[in-house]
């Protein structure tokens, strides 16, 4: 017979076991996950920044080709053909980058063939002279390749969402050179007010080293050294949110201008063999009318010559929003992040050189306060002004961003885009932008 003593020394024993067991369970299930992801985020930056660093080299040889060979741009309608064809056969489920957001929210399936279309749809786009972007498409681009590699080592569902946003932070930061804003802006996008902190350690690393691998095979990041910095004053201040309050309401004007073209063409021109053709000989009626070559492409020489050197013509930023949205919604292919990062810093440095404010530092802070404004996204703006311009202006990207981001109201380049919590109120409203 047990005394009472040996009873209580027993229990004692059998709830110690009890504990460690628990607390052996736990560590052994944290560190296989954390085994898990950082193998998982290193084989992903390693074939993302791989796959993303030739699609980057590709955009540039496309870019110089076109710039020395000017009657390319005449190829502007038969490249969007081309395009046409490609998805009508092989891309019929693809969904654009709107896709890849519904698949982290579990509505949808990104095709791998995603990744093969949209590299040779946006190379297209780009050596033909079509004002697009090239970050939107790195975006699907590395989604389409982190749902495939997910599916490869037969990942569960909520693991197959975060392998989607490894994959965009990882093309993110390859394709721009910017890993820390690459890496939030993945966890950011698709609900605005929550942040998906389960992906934080899978998109860090992939971003690092897909940025990593970039530099390392001769693409460099972009940065634009900004120059006369003001010291920050009450007179300054008030300027810049006067700008930063025009770029809210541009945001506003880009969205509806890219919603209201879509609307055209399928009301007119329903056909998207015609609409992609009459879309691109209007472009090229355009830009020839205008007589400069600056709005083919993503538009980083606009950019390059309103941050570095303060200056732009007083309509670039009307013009280069018109060509994009001509362009972007008749079929062509690239996205819209860059050619926004042009028409805010071309905006910037025009407002800044009217209000007496510095048109550098105005048109850097324009830059990421309107990138702000079409994605929703406030941290990952605070982070690429961090990373392509330093922290010297800082008090000034930051009321850009502040502003821009509630004015701005709940429009997005992204329709599948959710504002999980009011901008205005700590209000749960759970709405798609418009």
């Amino acid at each position: 017979m047990q005394t009472e003593k040996e009873k209580g020394l027993s229990i004692g024993s059998s709830k110690k076991k009890i504990l460690i067991k628990y607390y052996y369970e736990r560590i052994r299930r944290d560190v296989t996950n954390f085994i898990k992801w950082m193998l998982l985020a290193i084989l992903t930056g390693l074939v993302v920044g791989g796959a993303s660093s030739a699609f980057a080299a590709c955009i540039s040889a496309a870019t110089e080709y076109r710039n020395s060979h000017l009657w390319v741009f005449l190829c502007l309608p038969l490249a969007g053909i081309v395009i046409v064809f490609m998805y009508e056969r092989l891309g019929r489920q693809d969904g654009g980058t709107n896709q890849v957001l519904s698949t982290i929210k579990s509505k949808d399936n990104v095709p791998f063939i995603s990744a093969p279309l949209i590299f040779i749809s946006t190379l297209l786009t780009h050596l033909t002279g079509g004002s697009a972007g090239r970050e939107g498409a790195s975006i699907q681009f590395g989604g389409s390749i982190g749902s495939w590699l997910a599916k490869l080592v037969h990942l569960d569902e909520t693991d197959h969402h975060v392998m989607i946003m490894c994959g965009m932070s990882a093309a993110f930061a390859a394709v721009f050179g910017t890993p820390m804003a690459a890496a939030v802006f993945a966890m950011e996008v698709v609900s605005v007010g929550v942040m998906y902190y389960a992906a934080l350690l899978p998109c860090v690393i992939a971003s690092i080293i897909a940025a990593e691998f970039a530099t390392g095979v001769g693409l460099n990041p972009e940065t634009f050294p900004v120059a006369r910095i003001p010291q920050l004053s009450v007179e300054s201040g008030l300027k810049m949110a006067v700008i930063a309050a025009g770029c809210g309401l541009l945001s506003i004007l880009f969205c509806v201008a890219l919603k209201a073209v879509s609307g055209i063409y399928g009301k007119y021109l329903k056909n998207p063999y015609l609409r992609v053709c009459v879309a691109g000989c209007l472009v090229i009626g355009i830009t020839m009318l205008l007589g400069t070559g600056d709005y083919m492409g993503a538009g980083n020489e606009l950019i390059a010559r309103a941050v570095e050197q303060g200056k732009a013509r007083p309509l670039d930023f009307l013009w280069k929003m018109i060509l994009t949205a001509i362009t972007m919604r008749a079929g062509y292919r690239g996205g819209e992040i860059v050619p926004a990062f042009s028409v805010g810093a071309t905006f910037g440095c025009v407002a800044g050189g009217l209000l007496g404010f510095s048109p550098e530092v105005a048109a850097a802070a324009s830059m990421v306060a309107l990138f702000c404004g079409v994605t929703n996204c406030p941290i990952a703006s605070m982070l690429i002004s961090f990373e392509l311009f330093g922290f010297s202006g800082a008090a000034y990207y930051l009321i850009a961003i502040s502003i821009s981001y509630a004015l701005s109201g709940y429009y997005s380049l992204y329709k599948d885009q959710t504002i999980v919590y009011s901008k205005y109120k700590a209000r749960y409203i759970n709405k798609k932008t418009h």
